[in-house]
């Protein structure tokens, strides 16, 4: 069975819930709502095989209303099915943990609210894996601003010369020709 099937089987048990199906060069994606992201992907796992779960991401609407999107990547082990299951939240809303359906979903989840701010409900262990607890940002979410926010931590989180910068391993841009950009050509004195 193909993912394609999968979908279609999504589309009959979870009926006005399936949002959105797209297809696009092979790639099989499902658009669910939040409140059924949950059980579509324990359904994925339990009956139709996707035993793994290869990346958990979001994107950042900003402006739009919901603002976030969280987007599963899983697949079956011998990677015969590959199934994109996306959904839309809100900030104000948590998103249901996968942590109990796929162990590996821990570690993306983390990674997740701690680069955006998204929390997870039910999440085992849920704690900055990025950036040090405490600290009020997220770095990934695109009202921050890419020049940093000022740190009352500067030993931690410090915006002054990178300590490699001009070093025989960094390349440089402007070089005259690719042999002289190319770290191992560089000579330092």
């Amino acid at each position: 069975m193909a993912a394609a099937d999968d979908v279609t089987k999504l589309r009959e048990a979870f009926g006005d819930h399936i949002l959105e199906t797209i297809e696009f060069r092979g790639e099989q994606t499902v658009v669910t709502s939040l409140g059924t992201l949950h059980d579509v992907l324990a359904k994925c796992r339990e009956e139709f095989g996707y035993e793994m779960v290869l990346d958990i991401s979001s994107l950042d609407h900003f402006g739009e209303d919901p603002r976030f999107e969280i987007v599963y990547e899983i697949a079956t082990v011998d990677d015969s099915k590959h199934l994109r299951v996306k959904a839309k939240v809100a900030e104000d809303e948590s998103v249901p943990s996968a942590a109990g359906i796929w162990a590996g979903a821990d570690w993306h989840e983390r990674e997740v609210y701690d680069m955006m701010g998204i929390p997870f409900s039910g999440h085992p262990d849920l704690r900055r894996i990025l950036m040090w607890e405490g600290y009020p940002f997220f770095p990934l979410r695109k009202d921050f601003p890419l020049a940093g926010r000022p740190s009352d931590m500067p030993d931690v989180a410090f915006t002054g010369v990178a300590p490699l910068e001009g070093g025989p391993f960094v390349t440089c841009a402007g070089g005259e020709d690719t042999v002289r950009r190319e770290p191992r050509a560089r000579v330092v004195e």
